[in-house]
């Protein structure tokens, strides 16, 4: 992902304003692997910026989605999360326990057999690897 004076630039440079909460939101994503859901995010954000509004970290997460800086993802973990990496193509590894999700570059190679597409174009696939985590898998307490 840009560097948060990075995202600032682009910003402005498409004619958005450009705000402390923007960049206190920009900050929070920088170096994040953690696919952070919105709501994440504003808490984080809340910490640095206590009246922080869902409405704005939404907000920037959709136009930052919608520059391709972030992906928006929906990896059945309840809420949508935000991946800043949208360098190169990777998948993704989802506990099931405690919903933490992290990127997982692998040479899979999928694809759909053209007597199969039923007139769809295939632009992508992405795999979804679900399991345990080590620290869901090394906590007995808690059921598998």
């Amino acid at each position: 992902m840009r560097s948060p004076a990075e995202l600032a630039d682009l910003f402005r440079s498409n004619g958005l304003k450009m705000t402390p909460q923007r960049l206190c939101i920009f900050g929070v994503l920088h170096d994040n692997v953690g696919h952070p859901s919105a709501e994440a995010v504003h808490a984080e954000a809340r910490r640095q910026m206590p009246m922080m509004s869902l409405k704005t970290v939404y907000q920037t997460l959709n136009d930052l989605a919608e520059m391709g800086e972030i992906l928006q993802l929906d990896l059945g973990t309840g809420s949508a999360r935000y991946d800043p990496n949208v360098e190169g193509q990777h998948h993704h590894l989802v506990c099931t326990r405690c919903a933490k999700v992290r990127d997982v570059h692998a040479a899979i190679d999928v694809q759909v057999p053209a007597a199969k597409r039923q007139g769809f174009a295939v632009g992508s696939a992405e795999v979804i690897f679900r399991g345990l985590c080590a620290e869901c898998r090394a906590d007995r307490r808690a059921p598998r």
